[in-house]
């Protein structure tokens, strides 16, 4: 999942989260069973595009009164092939399904940094990189870092995003729900979705 298998991130993550029982193996033989018959996919690299680094990023709104965390998911494309992922709870708590998106993209941001500073450190220039996301809330929180009553309470920590975006570091562009493949980090998708994204 670490390494090659972005596509079992969410369903690791939850597997490796519970309280293990009789139905978390059978879930795990599952996913073994999956690995199995998808041994012969590869990660392709495609020379011919001049897409840069492109990030999706995605929550889910935690709605469980037994677990109150929200999950974030994102991950980055390179030359048309995912180079880094994430699928995983929340550390603080989100009030709100918009405050757990401005979450997960501030996640995605630092991530975005990271990954700039490297290619910079080995010699290559990456131009702003372009988070997907598809809450507009979030967006507009961290394209305009205005304090309001519903975003006061939000750690100082996420408003990192504000200032990426002031200098021009990242841009976030919405993209609809049904199109974001940052889906499969948080939530569980159906067969159709899965194979789309």
């Amino acid at each position: 999942m670490l390494g090659t298998h972005s596509d079992i991130a969410f369903a690791v993550i939850k597997l490796s989260s519970a309280n293990p029982s009789k139905e978390h193996f059978e879930w795990a033989k599952y996913i073994c069973r999956y690995l199995a018959g998808t041994k012969d996919y590869t990660m392709v690299f495609d020379g011919k595009t001049n897409e840069g680094l492109i990030a999706h990023s995605d929550s889910n709104w935690a709605t469980d009164v037994n677990n109150c965390h929200s999950v974030t998911g994102y991950f980055f494309k390179l030359a048309r092939s995912s180079v880094s992922w994430l699928s995983r709870a929340q550390k603080t708590v989100a009030l709100l399904s918009t405050e757990a998106e401005y979450m997960a993209i501030s996640d995605c941001c630092r991530q975005a940094m990271w990954m700039t500073n490297l290619f910079r450190e080995i010699g290559f220039h990456v131009s702003p990189i372009m988070i997907c996301g598809d809450n507009q809330g979030s967006i507009f929180i961290g394209s305009n870092p205005v304090q309001e009553k519903q975003t006061k309470h939000i750690d100082i920590r996420y408003h990192y995003i504000c200032e990426c975006i002031e200098d021009n570091k990242v841009s976030v562009v919405f993209i609809p729900g049904n199109d974001n493949p940052a889906d499969m980090f948080t939530k569980n998708l159906d067969h159709l979705k899965f194979v789309k994204f």
